[in-house]
């Protein structure tokens, strides 16, 4: 974790994408999102199910924002950086401070998969991590048969460590998954380009 409290107006710009801690503001959009993703999205994610709705889109940029000002949840929208549409999310949890060690996950609207969207979002997240966070390893864990985010996580430069037995619980069992690591050597992306945000 970090020293230093990281600015909850933080931005980070690839390319044409920019990442940037939640507002609440984005209830609406992430809806929008998470409805019209549930095919490609639904299979993986417990949480995006056909009765999602205003209440739950709330509570989660609710959730990012608190996780952001307690430093214990670091949760990025990806938008489009001249246009500011919502694409989808990064982020990282489940820190372990005393090993440096914390989780990315990541997801892309259905409209927008397949472009590359996710594992550039993923490698500059990671970046942030060892940057800003001082983290030593961050682990990507993957359903066996998601071949999408396996690919995204090897394309951000993650490595296969294995079969992880009952490393999930979805779907109310215990799932065995595969964890995909990074270290800060295996980012070959240049720096990251930061600003900060004007509004929340």
């Amino acid at each position: 974790m970090p020293v230093e409290p990281i600015d909850p107006g933080l931005e980070l710009v690839n390319g044409e994408w920019l990442l940037r801690p939640w507002r609440l503001s984005d209830a609406a959009a992430l809806l929008e999102a998470v409805q019209a993703s549930l095919p490609s999205l639904g299979r993986w994610l417990d949480w995006c199910h056909a009765g999602y709705g205003e209440k739950e889109a709330q509570a989660w940029v609710r959730e990012c924002r608190q996780g952001w000002l307690e430093q214990r949840h670091f949760a990025f929208a990806i938008c489009d950086r001249d246009s500011g549409e919502l694409r989808g999310s990064a982020g990282l949890n489940q820190f372990n401070p005393q090993h440096r060690i914390a989780s990315l996950g990541y997801w892309v609207r259905q409209s927008h998969q397949g472009q590359g969207i996710a594992s550039r979002a993923a490698a500059t997240v990671a970046r942030f991590g060892f940057e800003q966070l001082a983290l030593a390893r961050i682990e990507i864990v993957v359903l066996p048969d998601n071949h999408a985010s396996r690919s995204t996580a090897e394309k951000a430069g993650a490595k296969l460590e294995g079969l992880a037995r009952h490393r999930l619980w979805t779907r109310n069992r215990a799932t065995d998954a595969l964890v995909y690591s990074l270290i800060p050597e295996d980012l070959v992306q240049p720096p990251l380009a930061q600003s900060r945000a004007t509004s929340s």
